[in-house]
């Protein structure tokens, strides 16, 4: 059974941190592209980063650009996304999600339960 749960969400000041992580089991994902997605209530769900097989590669929303970062640990089967400098915005349900392809860009076929992320003004 593949499985993908985040953990890491809760409420914050603007301008904190939080660090959200995603562990994975029932499939070998380190082949494969992994991703964190968010959405917001009445809003569409969008791409927030996405990171390559071997983490070499990655691709930040410009919304996001130079506050997030995304990184993964293959050993551990576990995908990251540090968020600084957080802003109002940024508020929404995060899920990490994993690819079909060992590239970024490509669909996305498992997804996590998501993690509330608020931050208060």
């Amino acid at each position: 059974q593949v499985q993908l749960v985040e953990s890491g969400g809760g409420l914050v000041q603007a301008g904190g941190s939080l660090r959200l992580s995603c562990s994975t089991s029932g499939r070998a994902f380190s082949g494969y592209a992994m991703g964190w997605f968010r959405q917001a209530p009445g809003k569409e769900r969008e791409v927030v980063a996405e990171i390559n097989w071997n983490g070499g590669t990655t691709y930040y929303a410009a919304s996001v650009k130079g506050r997030f970062t995304i990184s993964r640990d293959n050993a551990k089967n576990a995908l990251y996304l540090q968020m600084d400098n957080l802003k109002p915005e940024d508020g929404a349900v995060y899920y990490c999600a994993a690819g079909s392809s060992p590239f970024a860009g490509g669909k996305y076929n498992y997804w996590g339960q998501g993690t509330q992320v608020t931050v208060s003004s």
